[in-house]
């Protein structure tokens, strides 16, 4: 399977989506021998077969069965790319899958976070912000009580109302 690109993958999901290529693959697999994985076909379905796991690499030239295409073509695709930054900490649906160690990296993150769950000039009750912060995490007590501490959201003495601080470099 020499073939260059990102559809390297193309002949080898097409071979095991026929019944019949997927079963003599899985019978070469299990160490049968090339007569018997093709066992009851015809010599026109054999040679088409054969033709298929060939094409995709699922066979050597002696028709054993050859397991390593997978990862060949698992091994040529490209990476997908990896997050940097706070968003190292998010899942891919956004929410908070740790937090970073180090103080102004975990600060950030807060920030992020803070500016995903409130607008400036808006306030929510506890019970507001208990929801839009459940989107983010299970552990809604400490994200609230970070973003409190690190003075990114303040609340009303009687912890009724939040709001974003006041950023001073917006004035």
């Amino acid at each position: 399977m020499d073939r260059s690109g990102d559809d390297k993958w193309r002949p080898l999901v097409a071979a095991l989506a026929n019944d019949r290529v997927r079963e003599a693959f899985a019978r070469l697999t299990l160490g049968a021998s090339a007569d018997d994985a093709l066992e009851g076909l015809s010599p026109s379905r054999r040679r088409h077969v054969v033709d298929t796991l060939q094409r995709a690499g699922l066979v050597t030239d002696d028709l054993r069965a050859d397991g390593g295409v997978f990862a060949r073509v698992l091994a040529s695709a490209p990476a997908a790319p990896r997050p940097t930054g706070v968003e190292r900490h998010l899942s891919r649906e956004g929410r908070l899958t740790g937090y970073p160690s180090s103080p102004t990296e975990r600060r950030e993150l807060l920030r992020v976070l803070a500016h995903r769950v409130l607008r400036p000039g808006e306030v929510l009750d506890e019970r507001g912000i208990n929801e839009r912060l459940a989107a983010l995490t299970d552990d809604v007590a400490v994200l609230r009580r970070y973003l409190v501490d690190h003075e990114l959201v303040e609340r009303t003495r009687s912890g009724t109302e939040y709001a974003l601080v006041a950023d001073p470099s917006q004035s």
